[in-house]
């Protein structure tokens, strides 16, 4: 019994180190690139935009290429490397001086955090069909919490030295990488292998399967406009708290985490209950309204107790991608499921590269220096015009979305 479960226990520490990735460096990071650069809040937001940016770059080329490799080599050796260079690479980004090491660090912890496909890889080789779901929801919950420790790691060891929470990190990574060299077996035999095919890494691939989803194209569109809105919010939301209410790293992670918590509490339980009274349809319509009400609200908010009345209202806004996810399956035809799925992960993954580079930009144009009008919200308000649009196309492709059975439209 604990043989098999230690590698499970390992899995899901990566997976958390893996998501804490982005989380980690949102409170420090403006403080961290004002100190390398010598640069105004304004320009940090820049730099910090196109960092978050050549992350989600890397993640999305490489995820497919690390997976074929543990097809090929077997997933401990691919899971143990990357968690090895992991660690590294924090211990670089704790003493980086330049902008450029930065980059390169963020670079390099973009490819080497692409594991999520090796890990669900890992689950299945692992367990048998009828608990395969049961794993692959302990990933999930790895990830939620990576995303809630992240920014409370960050904020409480930022607020000491922006370089501590780096530390932090490649002191956990390199403990899994010992704990996983002990515990985890491989989970490939040798005859199950394949050879390495470039074309399956390809990681544009599912874009492509557009065209074979002629039915759900629209609502791609509204998918896409909705998830770059979205994204508004890790995006800047450092900058934004920092310029429009001056507050330090450690308010940063703590608001941060509060909304990873608000964020799990409606994905893990107020979407049971709200889906099945709205229904698919309506969901996604009040959905979009509610986070274009709460982009706006953000986007004017002037003082900063209006946050934390905003931070659980908007993370209810959070329904419009499950429901999303199930107005387009019924739209899709039973054979497009596998294509649908692949398009849906590359728009997630394209809208994590093109949000941070949009709305650092309208951060930068409304707080530089001579900015008139001074508006640190205005990345938000930008988010709520492309949830509005996404609204616009949606209430145009409700004849074809059909209602969830029992639920009115």
């Amino acid at each position: 019994m604990a043989p098999r479960r230690l590698p499970v226990l390992f899995i899901m520490i990566t997976v958390t180190i893996d998501a804490m990735g982005i989380g980690l460096i949102l409170p420090v990071m403006p403080d961290l690139i004002r100190e390398v650069r010598g640069a105004s809040l304004a320009d940090a937001a820049l730099w910090g935009g196109m960092l978050s940016a050549v992350y989600a770059v890397m993640q999305f080329g490489f995820s497919p290429l690390i997976g074929n490799l543990s097809d090929r080599f077997g997933r401990r050796p691919i899971l143990l490397v990357s968690m090895g260079v992991l660690a590294l690479d924090y211990v670089v980004m704790a003493v980086a001086g330049t902008i450029w090491l930065l980059f390169a660090g963020r670079i390099v912890a973009g490819i080497a955090a692409a594991t999520h496909s090796t890990a669900l890889a890992y689950m299945a080789d692992i367990t048998d069909g009828s608990k395969r779901a049961q794993n692959f929801g302990l990933i999930s919950a790895g990830f939620g919490m990576g995303f809630i420790l992240g920014p409370v790691i960050g904020g409480l060891l930022g607020g000491l030295d922006p370089r501590a929470p780096f530390v932090a990190a490649a002191c956990l990574a390199a403990a899994n990488f010992a704990f996983g060299w002990f515990v985890l077996p491989e989970s490939l035999p040798h005859e199950r292998r394949r050879a390495f095919d470039w074309r399956r890494a390809n990681p544009a691939g599912a874009l492509k399967s557009v065209r074979k989803l002629p039915g759900v194209g629209p609502l791609l569109a509204v998918m896409l406009a909705y998830q770059i809105a979205n994204f508004t919010y890790p995006a800047v939301w450092a900058y934004y708290i920092q310029g429009a209410f001056g507050w330090d790293t450690h308010m940063v992670g703590l608001s941060l985490a509060a909304y990873g918590v608000a964020i799990a509490v409606v994905q893990g339980g107020l979407i049971r209950a709200i889906l099945p009274r709205l229904g698919e349809g309506r969901a996604v319509f009040w959905g979009l309204i509610l986070n274009t009400a709460c982009l706006l609200a953000y986007g004017i908010a002037t003082q900063g107790w209006m946050i934390w009345i905003l931070i659980p209202i908007s993370a209810v806004g959070a329904i419009v991608a499950p429901a999303m996810q199930g107005v387009m399956s019924r739209a899709a035809g039973p054979e497009q499921q596998g294509e649908l799925q692949g398009v849906l992960s590359s728009i997630a993954a394209l809208s994590m590269i093109l949000s941070p580079l949009m709305m650092t930009q309208a951060f930068f144009w409304f707080t530089r220096e001579g900015a008139d009008p001074r508006l640190p919200g205005a990345p938000f308000l930008l988010g709520a015009v492309l949830m509005a649009g996404a609204l616009a196309i949606y209430m145009g492709t409700r004849p074809r979305a059909a209602p969830s059975p029992g639920a009115a439209e």
